[in-house]
């Protein structure tokens, strides 16, 4: 008896993958359109799944804007803090806001440069500085 439960849990077992291969599989034949050929062997149209195209998310500028109160040194700081800047980087772009009125401080995904711009201008309202940062779209 051992021996006959193990041929029908076998055979079940197989019923169930056909069933499985089956329904990922179209059926096509000479009655539907397709040809004897087209067939694999459980009898139905083998498809391949397409990959989706993944476009590149569209990218936004992080600008800091100069003021006349904000020390350079704060600058500076932010810069290091929430954007990664060495200490020369750093410098360089807090010269750049300073005598331009503003520059780009980095390029990130639309989520990331709102969250980075709402960090800085959080920090400087917490330390009583009026630094602003933007976020506009990347031609």
């Amino acid at each position: 008896m051992i021996g006959g439960s193990t041929q029908h849990a076998v055979a079940d077992t197989r019923k169930v993958r056909n069933r499985a291969v089956n329904t990922r599989l179209i059926r096509s034949g000479p009655d539907e359109g397709g040809s004897d050929t087209d067939r694999d062997q459980d009898g139905g149209l083998a498809v391949e799944t397409a990959k989706p195209k993944l476009k590149r998310p569209p990218m936004f500028k992080v600008l800091l804007v100069n003021d006349d109160y904000t020390p350079m040194e704060f600058v500076v700081h932010v810069l290091e803090r929430f954007f990664a800047m060495n200490r020369e980087k750093a410098t360089q772009i807090m010269l750049t806001v300073h005598t331009a009125g503003s520059a780009v401080v980095g390029i990130f995904p639309r989520d990331i440069a709102e969250t980075k711009s709402e960090q800085v201008n959080l920090y400087s309202q917490e330390n009583q500085h009026p630094l602003v940062s933007t976020v506009e779209m990347t031609d």
